[in-house]
């Protein structure tokens, strides 16, 4: 029979936590209570009886003038305010990722939002969240979830927040997630199940598969051990909770070949070795691995080391990592990226390794803080100074601004670009680069003094040259381009077709007369143009944009023929007379002795540019393409005459 002791069993870092504070405060001497068991452990509570730390069930059971430990299950809001106006010292041994859940219960509901705790109603690590809160809302599983939204009126359109008993399982939190999701209009969901409790609950899985027999070590009360056992069952036919050694019967173990061992929680690692001593002949291979195993639950850390760790949750807050050490990692989301516009999901997932610096080690709150940023920030500043050697084109985010130019982002390092670099033109406000994504190469790097320089102009203007060599090397009579207006003058609209300015001139921006090009196009528009002559050696380029597959003319013809009445616009007066546009692209001449029924002295007199009239068609000049128009033609029309009813006699004369 081969015995496999599980790598994550036993003591967790918050329950060791709270046993240490416990002995620690034992070993003192001074009065001091357990405000109920300090963990889910009889063996671990009758221990520290015998050195004299007692517990007691109530808050208003602590003595006046004794100090009092809070369990690693932590205790309500209401508790702790208590004590204070008591005066009792207080040492709290919550752990530290219960007292960040009662963090997040209660700045949801500052939030105006409805916090909703997934987990065992009566656990008391669940009852001293719901203190956190005035209106909690405590659902088991996704049924509890779907009945409770069921019960109230537009329960599933109100803000939720979901967060999760740190020993539950995935898949009670998963199917919560999953039918909150199809159900609820506004919720958000912080994965707050233990690290270490994931962890140890997928390497029992893993080991109960192998196993023909599971030994699950803890105390019947444990939740979490509960837990092992139910999911050690899933996969593997025998499976054995036990609290102590002398719970096993060797006479009555089943023969098999191989037998799997994991422990809660709150088991202490020397009932741990009783048990795996009891269950195998190899005395000292086992305690050569449960020493190794133990030496690698409290390896230490120091800030600025780097360290390798997986991704065991992601919250809207913060993404936690399992480092295989007992406590575990945060990376708050502004550590994780100096890219303000990327998503989590972008750069991580659950399950994934991660590099990151150790920021804090809190031996107070169990917990290490970790920077990705801050890593990434060290790798830039060899990608930077690489970067300037090679005079490498690198990107970054714009992030400040102010007179003298742009601060830019690139891995994390600050880089100033002087204004007179960042390509803009000189009166337009730096605040233009805010937030955008540029290119740019490094001109000064100074490590020491934390300084680099450099030049998003110098990338812009090569590019555009490289651009420009290209266009001219394949520019050709006819050929289309879609380009920028980059200006405008009196006479025309200059046009960016790709590193080349191009100009289209007045006459060939519409068929339409207009006085400046701004009635067609304005700057920074996105037009489509095409090329009607390039020269090369002088680098000029004439565009048009008119449509020349719709002659004016022919428009003309297929729609009026003389004799028929238009209504027309005048768009210039002459001394002889008024040119009105009929169709875009052709106007025709009112002359001065048809524009009334009476005598005209000048044009001005009768009609005014950008007058529109109706006008009657008396000539076409087809082969001169010239049209004559006259509203006295229709001013001087006979009135309509009523003929008189067949049989009615005639009106005498």
């Amino acid at each position: 029979m081969r015995v496999e002791l599980a790598k994550s069993a036993g003591f967790c870092y918050g329950v060791r936590r709270a046993v240490e504070l416990a002995e620690e405060k034992a070993a003192q001497g001074g009065p001091c209570v357990m405000l109920g068991p300090i963990i889910h452990n009889q063996d671990v509570i009758r221990r520290l009886a015998e050195q004299g730390l007692c517990s007691v069930d109530r808050p208003e059971e602590v003595p006046s003038g004794c100090a009092v430990i809070v369990r690693s299950h932590g205790e309500s809001r209401a508790v702790h305010e208590g004590f204070v106006r008591r005066g009792i010292q207080v040492f709290d041994a919550t752990c530290p990722n219960v007292t960040h859940i009662h963090e997040i219960v209660a700045q949801a509901e500052e939030r105006g939002r409805q916090p909703v705790i997934v987990g065992t109603p009566d656990h008391p690590e669940v009852l001293a969240i719901a203190g956190w809160c005035r209106a909690p809302v405590v659902v088991s599983g996704a049924k509890d979830l779907e009945k409770w939204l069921e019960k109230g009126k537009n329960r599933t359109d109100l803000p939720l927040s979901f967060v999760s008993q740190t020993t539950s399982t995935k898949k009670i939190w998963e199917d919560c997630v999953e039918r909150a999701k199809k159900l609820c209009t506004n919720a958000e969901f912080f994965d707050t199940i233990c690290g270490a409790t994931s962890k140890r609950q997928e390497e029992a899985r893993q080991l109960a598969a192998r196993c023909g027999l599971m030994v699950v070590i803890g105390d019947r009360q444990s939740s979490n051990t509960r837990r092992l056992a139910e999911i050690c069952r899933e996969s593997c036919p025998c499976v054995l909770l036990i609290e102590r050694a002398e719970d096993i019967d060797p006479a009555r173990l089943p023969q098999v070949d191989m037998v799997g061992i994991t422990a809660g929680a709150s088991t202490p690692a020397w009932i741990i070795k009783e048990v795996y001593n009891k269950m195998s002949d190899e005395i000292m291979e086992i305690e050569k691995s449960f020493a190794e195993m133990l030496e690698e639950s409290i390896k230490t850390l120091n800030n600025g080391d780097k360290v390798t760790g997986t991704v065991v949750a992601i919250t809207p807050t913060e993404v936690q990592v399992e480092l295989g050490i007992k406590y575990p990692g945060y990376i708050a989301l502004t550590e994780l990226s100096d890219d303000p516009t990327v998503k989590v999901e972008d750069i991580v997932k659950v399950g994934d390794e991660i590099e990151s610096i150790v920021m804090q080690v809190s031996d107070r709150d169990c917990l290490v803080k970790l920077s990705k940023r801050r890593l990434d920030i060290n790798k830039g500043w060899e990608e930077i100074e690489a970067a300037r050697e090679d005079e490498t084109v690198v990107e970054g985010f714009v992030t400040e601004d102010n007179k003298g130019g742009v601060v830019v982002s690139v891995k994390g390092v600050r880089v100033f670009v002087p204004a007179s670099q960042t390509g803009l033109p000189r009166e337009t406000p730096m605040s233009e680069l805010l937030k955008q994504k540029v290119r740019l190469v490094i001109t000064e790097v100074n490590r020491a003094r934390r300084r680099v320089v450099g030049s998003i102009s110098k990338v812009t203007r090569a590019e555009r040259a490289a651009a420009a060599e290209k266009v001219w090397a394949e520019i050709e009579d006819g050929k289309r381009y879609t380009g920028t207006v980059k200006s405008l003058t009196s006479y025309g609209a200059f046009v960016d077709i790709g590193g080349v300015d191009g100009m289209v001139h007045i006459s060939e921006l519409s068929w339409s007369r207009i006085k400046h090009p701004s009635e067609v196009v304005k700057v920074g528009d996105t037009v489509d143009v095409y090329v009607i002559s390039a020269d090369k050696e002088k680098k000029k380029i004439s565009l048009g944009m008119k449509d020349h597959s719709q002659d004016p003319w022919t428009v003309f013809t297929t729609t009026y023929q003389v004799g028929d009445t238009a209504n027309v616009r005048i768009v210039k007066l002459m001394t002889f007379g008024a040119f009105a546009e009929v169709v875009p692209g052709v106007d025709g001449l009112i002359h001065i002795s048809q524009l009334a029924d009476h005598r005209v002295e000048k044009p001005g007199d009768v009609v005014a540019e950008g007058d529109k009239v109706d006008v009657r068609i008396t000539d076409v000049d087809m082969e001169n393409k010239k049209i004559s128009l006259s509203i006295r033609a229709l001013l001087e029309e006979p009135a309509y005459e009523e003929e008189p009813e067949e049989g009615a006699p005639a009106e005498e004369e």
